[in-house]
Order: C-alpha cells, then structure tokens, then sequence
C-alpha cells in the first residue's frame, strides 16, 4: 500500500481575529456582570422571581462567555508534540460545560419558581419593567460586539444568537411586569418564570446534543457522508473508497481520513492538491488525510467498514 497527503490545507488561522475579540468577550463579560448584579438586587426587592430567574439565566450566560473566551484564546495556541492539533477542541469542550452551566441554573430555578406557584407574594411591576428594558438594552449590545465575526465564526455566532434570544426573554419580563401593573394577579411573575425556564431548557437542549455529537466525534453537522464516498468514487481512478471517516477537531474545523483503491497506480501531487481543496469548498473540510492503495486486490485491514 502507498499513502498520499495533500499538505496544502485549508486552515483558518484566526490568532489576529481571535485577539481582536478579547476586547469584545471582556466588554460583554464585564456588562452581563453589572447587570446580573443589579437584576439579583432589583428581584429581591420587587419580589419578582421573573427577574431572578432571568439573572440567573444571565448568570450563566456570563460563565458561558467565559469558557468560550478560554477556548477561543486555547484554540488559537499551536501544536505541540503533547497536543499535535493544538487545543483546538477545547471549544468542543466549552460547549458541553456552557450546557451543564444552563441544566444547573434550570434545576435552581424551577425548584422556586414551583413553590412560589404555592406561596404567590407581592411584585413590584414597574421595577420588572425597568430592570428587564436595561436588561434587553445590555444584551442586544453585548450581541452587536458579536455581529461582525458571527459572519464566518460558529463559535461567535453561537454567542450573538444566544444573547439576542436573551434579548427576547427579557422583553418577555417587561410584559410580564405590565400585565401586573394592569391586572394585579401575582401568578403572572411565576407564570412568566416558568416559561422562561421552558425557553432556556429548549434552547440549551440543541446545545447539549449538539456538543455531546461532537463531543462523540461525530459526523459535523453539515456534512452529509454519502455525499463525500460518492465524491470520491466518482474521482477519476478511484476504484473503491473504505476507511472513510469525518469527525470534527473544533466547532470551527472538521478532519477527514479515508483509503481510496486506484489500480491505475498512484496519482501526482495536483491530484492531492485539488482534491484538498475540493474537500474544504464542497464540505469545509479543512484537513484531509488519504491513503492511496495501488492493489484492487490488497488485503487492507481496515476494508470493512465494522473496523474502525
């Protein structure tokens, strides 16, 4: 068996565009922390468990931005002989920790927000009302520091989204606190509490899967598998494909590996070139491998595909 790899990748190497968000993650870590802060101290004071639920989902939030600064800062360090992909998926990581962080906030949430069903107290609606517009003007800002890298980043954009939709939460707060001040029913805040948690729980599920997939380094979402074997089969010279796998190295980057059989011996570095750069523009795979073997017949350990 001969072996052929392309060592003309595709890399997206973002160190500048990474060190260029650092200013954006502190600015949006530092106004999520003010507002956490002020939001706690406004829902004890109203009495409002609308406004503590949704400090503490901002609470998370401000940890969530934080372990994605962490990985965006890790991903951006270089291979090392310990770590010969770099610490690229640590932000695969960072994920699934952002998903547990929300499950835990959903948990502490709705432990209060059931007993104040049973035991409704007084609201102060007009203190719902202002905190949660602060809270919708802190968001949508911390979101538009966001906007421009969320273009070509899954990692920022997964960050402008998530503080958008907390945008709409608070939003949900100030009618919660109007329809208090018009009605006077306290269930309203409990009510509003728990759909609030349903929303936080809906969101950070797809979170939650998503991560854990990658985190089972499955197939990235995007990438259909048959439709990378039929390319390769339909390669010029290309007799078989077996040994094919596709997994992702970061939430940003996928890798390939596969053994293509060509009988009609091995083919030139153009070859592997553009077929490196058909993966990354058909599939945004950015690191292919492939294994070239010249015998139709050759007993190749890993044919079956129940081999991994």
């Amino acid at each position: 068996m001969s072996a052929g790899h392309d060592h003309h990748h595709h890399h997206h190497h973002a160190p500048a565009g990474q060190a260029g968000h650092g200013k954006a993650f502190a600015l949006a870590v530092a106004l999520n922390l003010g507002f956490v802060a002020a939001e706690v101290a406004a829902g004890f004071f109203s009495g409002s468990m609308a406004l503590l639920a949704d400090a503490g989902h901002n609470m998370s939030d401000v940890l969530s931005l934080l372990l994605a600064w962490a990985a965006n800062v890790l991903a951006a360090r270089p291979p090392s002989e310990r770590f010969t992909y770099g610490l690229k998926s640590s932000s695969i990581l960072a994920a699934i920790a952002n998903a547990a962080l929300l499950w835990v906030a959903i948990g502490a949430i709705l432990v209060e927000t059931i007993r104040r069903f049973g035991d409704p107290a007084p609201v102060a609606g007009m203190t719902m009302i202002v905190v949660a517009a602060i809270g919708i003007a802190v968001n949508a800002l911390s979101a538009l520091l966001f906007a421009s890298g969320s273009q070509s980043d899954l990692n920022l954009r997964a960050a402008f989204v998530h503080l958008m939709a907390d945008a709409a939460v608070s939003a949900g707060v100030v009618l919660a606190g109007l329809l208090i001040l018009v009605t006077g029913a306290e269930l309203i805040d409990p009510a509003t509490s728990l759909i609030i948690t349903a929303v936080i729980a809906w969101s950070s599920w797809g979170l939650l899967r998503d991560s854990l997939h990658m985190g089972m380094l499955g197939v990235p979402e995007g990438i259909a598998l048959g439709e990378v074997r039929r390319f390769l089969e339909a390669l010029p010279g290309v007799e078989r494909v077996h040994d094919l796998h596709v997994w992702p190295m970061s939430t940003t980057e996928s890798a390939l590996t596969a053994h293509l059989v060509m009988p009609g011996g091995l083919p030139g570095d153009r070859f592997l070139h553009d077929l490196a750069h058909e993966m990354h523009h058909r599939f945004g795979i950015g690191h292919p491998t492939i294994q070239i073997e010249t015998m139709l017949d050759a007993d190749c350990a890993l044919a079956s595909e129940a081999v991994v």
